[in-house]
């Protein structure tokens, strides 16, 4: 249905058939040099911006041990997460707490741990810092209006709007802490790049109008992540990303920017990772259907939660790619009715597609690995092997 090697190199795929020949299914195979020039990439691309990779696109070991020994930093969404990185990171000053929802006794855990750099977007949290953070730097997170054209929405629950921002950044101030900067997030998977656009230039505002009316100079805009992945659906490619982000900034901020911090996930590993699911049954639902029910050992609990409601939509490759293709729609092994990954969508796959077969969902790495349920229906979570 799609060509593999728009997607993985010959190479590459050749290395990952032999490698996962005697592996159990499902699983998942990341690629670890993938993570790496992705890597080198942004940096590449954004050689003026701190990078503090999100920890919660994938916390398996070996890529966060490649990624602190190549200098990344880390955005951490939870105390499990800082217990995590701490085992390959000894410098507090390369980690955030950027979780806006956080208990008090979290924001102490860290506090301790030697972290001074908060995210917040409400007045209750604020107080919490203070209380909890003495002096940190904190960063209040807006909301972007046009995160509705991402793949995967990150507006609504997170962020507040630029004017509480403001009041919040005065309120930090007061509070003995140090009104450090703005964050924003355009949504993961984000293909409308003047999202970042629009999120750039309420910063200045909040940026020119905290200095002038409250003297307070702000030092920092996060820009969350965002970047694309290589999915079904097109995007512009990481170069056009960066070119036009910059001219944003440059447009508003000038030859003297503000520092710069991205929290890319998706961007980073998504593409690193090859699911392999077996073909448990195909069958329809009734004698004339022309469409088959295609049913995988892999599922909306077990590694695809992110084709919930169809947002994200994997490339596939098979075992019988080539053959003559007929409509599916494909669902996974539980005894759930939601579990169905594609049905309005409509995938093509060979019509010799027959039980043992193999699927492979490429562009993997992202959210797969541990955005899955611990034991629904017994089935363990789904294993995932570094290559």
């Amino acid at each position: 249905m799609y060509n593999r090697k728009d997607y993985v190199s010959d190479s590459d795929w050749s290395r990952f058939l032999e490698f996962s020949k005697d592996l159990p299914t499902p699983n998942i195979v990341v690629n670890l040099n993938t993570i790496k020039k992705n890597f080198i990439r942004l940096q590449s691309s954004f050689p003026y911006a701190k990078i503090y990779y999100a920890i919660k696109a994938n916390p398996g070991e070996p890529v966060l041990k490649m990624l602190a020994e190549k200098g990344s930093n880390f955005d951490i969404a939870s105390r499990y997460e800082l217990d995590l990185i701490k085992k390959f990171v000894d410098d507090p000053n390369r980690l955030s707490y950027g979780n806006t929802i956080k208990k008090a006794a979290d924001i102490k855990y860290f506090y301790e741990n030697g972290i001074r750099m908060f995210a917040t977007d409400s007045k209750d949290d604020l107080k919490n810092i203070a209380e909890n953070a003495p002096g940190s730097r904190v960063y209040v997170r807006i909301l972007v209006e046009n995160a509705d054209t991402a793949d995967w929405p990150l507006s609504r629950k997170f962020g507040c709007h630029p004017d509480m921002a403001y009041d919040l950044l005065v309120l930090a101030k007061q509070l003995g802490l140090n009104p450090w900067g703005i964050s924003f997030h355009p949504g993961s998977q984000q293909r409308d790049i003047g999202a970042w656009n629009d999120a750039i230039a309420k910063a200045k505002y909040l940026f020119h109008s905290l200095e002038e009316e409250e003297g307070i100079r702000l030092q920092m805009i996060d820009m969350g992540g965002g970047f694309p992945a290589s999915y079904v659906d097109p995007t512009n490619d990481l170069e056009t990303y960066a070119s036009e982000i910059t001219r944003f900034l440059t447009e508003d901020f000038g030859d003297e920017l503000p520092e710069i911090i991205l929290e890319p996930g998706r961007s980073l590993v998504a593409d690193s990772g090859i699911l392999t699911s077996e073909v448990i049954l195909c069958s329809r639902k009734n004698n004339t259907a022309l469409t088959r029910w295609v049913y995988i050992d892999a599922g909306k609990f077990n590694g695809l939660i992110e084709t919930l409601d169809e947002c994200i939509k994997y490339a596939l490759v098979t075992t019988k790619d080539g053959d003559k293709e007929g409509e599916v729609i494909i669902a996974g092994p539980t005894c759930d009715s939601m579990d169905v990954m594609y049905e309005n969508t409509r995938y093509k796959l060979p019509i010799t597609l027959k039980q043992g077969d193999r699927i492979y969902w490429l562009s993997t790495g992202a959210y797969t690995s541990t955005y899955a349920s611990v034991a629904f229906n017994g089935f363990p979570p789904i294993k995932t092997y570094y290559m």
